[in-house]
């Protein structure tokens, strides 16, 4: 099990990855993805270069995250939170239906609060911190333009009127949700608390939001939201994006790296003490059928961003 290590956190953040995505225009999409693939720590690292003092915030909320979890301030109750989908769309299969958006907020509801089919899955070795995050999402409004471009990258374009996209809804107090073609392979991407007000949210292709419509898989269960939601709300990487990295959260245990597909029970790492890994956590890169559950340390940090100090403290 893993201490949640502040100047560990801040070195990674600044440090541990130098890959940079760039806009994709006008590029077709492929047609069938082996694997997930999440840019939001990519694009974290692109506005670390961007803005120097977002490293600066990040330490701070790093620092505040410790702090409220340590003092058990965390927020009590269900915490309600309003989405806005922002759909750009070139054809009418990208235009996706009220229903598929509908089938995505459901899907959050169940994920957040242990309703989920298969949150009993047997044989889960760590049954016993599955977390009851006590999140619920409702669908606040559905803004829609159409578009020239075939995919729109991870710079968030997407996010700004004057570069074709649609500018967020009150970001402050709503999650905005922009559903796009990305593009490169990349499923969606998120922004991490401490970012500029102006891009906060989450983006996720149209082929990977919902249950229904265009929903394709292996990621038709909703869950490409989950794991960028959670990212939304602090959570890392559960293999903290390095080699046995760390992702800032006590109950978790090390990872080598990211899973694919749907591992078998008792997959182990090969870090430190060999660990049981905990390939069904959704922050994990499994397949949509193979990811159900949070844990407790998540839910802890998760809260902890809208405690009275945390970094989204105007959605209380």
């Amino acid at each position: 099990m893993k201490k949640i290590l502040l100047s560990a956190a801040v070195l990674m953040l600044m440090f541990s990855c130098n890959k940079e995505e760039n806009e994709i225009v006008d590029s077709p999409e492929t047609t069938t993805l082996a694997h997930r693939g999440c840019a939001s720590h990519e694009v974290l690292d692109r506005q670390l270069k961007e803005d120097p003092s977002l490293a600066q915030r990040m330490k701070e909320i790093e620092f505040n995250t410790e702090k409220t979890i340590a003092q058990g301030r965390i927020v009590n109750g269900v915490l309600e939170i309003p989405v806005v989908f922002n759909v750009l769309y070139r054809s009418s299969s990208e235009n996706i239906s009220q229903s598929q958006l509908q089938s995505q907020i459901d899907v959050l509801n169940k994920d957040f609060n242990a309703q989920n089919s298969d949150f009993n899955t047997p044989n889960n070795p760590y049954s016993s911190i599955r977390a009851n995050v006590g999140i619920r999402f409702v669908l606040d409004k559905v803004v829609r333009k159409r578009t020239n471009k075939r995919s729109w990258g991870t710079n968030d374009a997407m996010k700004k009127s004057n570069r074709g996209g649609i500018d967020p809804t009150s970001p402050t107090t709503k999650l905005n949700y922009w559903v796009c073609t990305i593009g490169g392979g990349i499923l969606g991407y998120a922004q991490f608390p401490g970012g500029s007000s102006a891009t906060d949210g989450v983006v996720i292709d149209s082929k990977y939001t919902g249950t229904n419509g265009t929903a394709s898989y292996p990621f038709n269960l909703g869950r490409t939201a989950t794991h960028e939601v959670g990212h939304w709300m602090n959570l890392r990487h559960i293999w903290g994006d390095s080699t046995c990295g760390n992702d800032q959260v006590s109950d978790t245990p090390t990872h080598n790296t990211a899973n694919y597909g749907v591992p078998s029970v008792g997959h182990r790492s090969t870090c430190s003490g060999t660990p049981l890994e905990m390939y069904m956590n959704y922050m994990d890169y499994t397949d949509d059928r193979g990811m159900y559950m949070f844990s407790n340390g998540q839910k802890s940090r998760m809260l902890s961003v809208f405690s009275t100090s945390g970094p989204r403290a105007s959605f209380r």
